[in-house]
């Protein structure tokens, strides 16, 4: 039962002891977990609950009697407002902290394992990182005009942007411009959100239009595209809408280590948000792998190819596995471009318990996990069916990472060596990490 308030609560005062998964401050009130936004753990603060629920309750601060010593001024304007960042109001190196903090109470009270040492966190830049990101849009009449942005904090309705600190330029500098844009289209009630995706050559915003533009609408899209130096494109309906406005599209690239001609990608695609720290993560991955030349790789969910083509540098052999036929494709015509004979790309439903490819038959020095958030359960016999020296598993979900290194640790007999975060979404909740396996002795 979730029950919201209709009437402002009473102000409460309380002792925050430590940060939820979604970068809320935790207290203990009447015995009763209360989760704060915008506190921190250390502080004494008063607040309102928002919401009640059997287990817990929601709450918001009102004033900070006694604050941390981690606590700093938020860069952005919109920070409280804006749902697109929770954490700017704590100092960096404790953001890092209590992520650690997160996994590895993940790992002890999922899995009931801890690594035998914990990794450095792995860190890059904390502002201005964010290559990909899926806006909404929409026309306000109470407003008399377009709204571009991340959602309001604990809202449907989208945040009153100006700028972002977070998105990558030139992106975090256009909102104003792009809803003043999406404000003078005949269709402006009809574009229902922007997806962002920047690559180091082009970037590329791609409207979800519910109607297709008028002529005029085409030429102030066009004169938009051309005065900002980006590329836009249409949606109209499924993935398999998404044209260019001004065809043909220059393919959006990324670089990686010892890969001459980069990573290609659509502006849908998934990619790794952070750029700069994704390249440290592949470099990171390959290092615990630790490849011999004559070694058998397997890498799993291996989208465009992002760890497959840089660890094929170093290996005898790559299979890489993914579900979306689209991205192996292009994993395959990136491994082409590249110049890349000794990396194969499979096409597979790795949330399916039995796989029938050959690929699932095969023996393999090395593996690489690289899962959604559900994580990697299912594909976890195959991983590790021919004992693999090394297993790597990168995650984007504590949760599930500490499920799958308890299955691996007590069902299949692998170590859990070592373990650590990576940054790759500063400044909010969104925890990635890495950890390292290797087989019991």
């Amino acid at each position: 039962m979730v029950a919201r308030l209709k009437q402002a609560a009473a102000v409460e005062t309380a002792e925050i002891e430590s940060l939820d998964q979604e970068g809320r401050g935790v207290a203990r009130v009447g015995g009763k977990a209360v989760f704060v936004s915008g506190a921190l753990p250390g502080e004494s603060v008063r607040f309102q609950r928002t919401r009640r629920q059997r287990r817990h309750d929601e709450a918001e601060v009102v004033e900070v009697l006694r604050a941390s010593a981690d606590r700093v001024a938020a860069r952005c304007r919109h920070f409280g407002t804006c749902g697109g960042c929770s954490l700017q109001h704590l100092a960096h190196g404790a953001q890092l902290a209590a992520k650690a903090r997160i996994v590895a109470d993940a790992f002890e009270r999922i899995g009931n394992v801890t690594p035998e040492r914990w990794l450095e966190p792995l860190a890059g830049p904390a502002w201005s990182y964010r290559r990909r990101a899926r806006l909404g849009c929409k026309f306000v009449d109470k407003k008399g005009k377009v709204l571009v942005g991340f959602r309001e904090r604990g809202s449907p309705l989208i945040a009153d942007l100006e700028t972002c600190e977070v998105l990558a330029p030139p992106v975090g500098a256009l909102l104003t411009p792009l809803a003043e844009l999406v404000g003078t289209l005949d269709i402006r009630r009809r574009v229902a959100q922007v997806e962002v995706a920047v690559g180091e050559n082009a970037t590329a915003l791609v409207l979800r239009v519910l109607e297709d533009p008028s002529p005029g609408d085409l030429a102030r899209l066009s004169a938009f595209e051309s005065s900002h130096g980006v590329a836009l494109y249409l949606q109209r309906g499924g993935l398999e809408t998404v044209k260019p406005l001004t065809p043909p599209a220059t393919p959006l690239r990324y670089g990686l280590p010892g890969l001459t001609a980069g990573i290609e990608f659509a502006p849908t695609d998934f990619v790794q948000v952070n750029g700069a720290l994704n390249r440290l993560m592949v470099e990171h991955a390959i290092a615990l792998l630790a490849p011999r030349p004559s070694d058998r790789a397997l890498d799993l969910f291996c989208g465009l190819g992002n760890f497959s083509l840089p660890l094929a540098l170093r290996a005898a052999s790559v299979a890489g596995v993914e579900g979306d036929a689209a991205l192996v494709a292009r994993a395959r015509a990136n491994a082409h471009r590249n110049g890349i004979s000794n990396a194969a790309f499979h096409v597979a439903d790795l949330a399916a318990a039995d796989q029938a490819g050959a690929w699932a038959r095969d023996a393999y020095d090395l593996v690489l996990l690289d899962p959604p958030r559900a994580g990697a359960r299912e594909v976890l016999p195959i991983a590790t069916a021919s004992r693999p020296r090394r297993i790597v598993y990168v995650s984007c979900h504590p949760g599930s990472l500490a499920r799958d290194a308890g299955i691996l640790v007590r069902e299949h007999e692998y170590r859990l060596v070592t373990a650590g975060i990576m940054d790759m979404f500063p400044h909010t909740s969104h925890v990635e990490s890495i950890a390292l396996f290797k087989p019991r002795a």
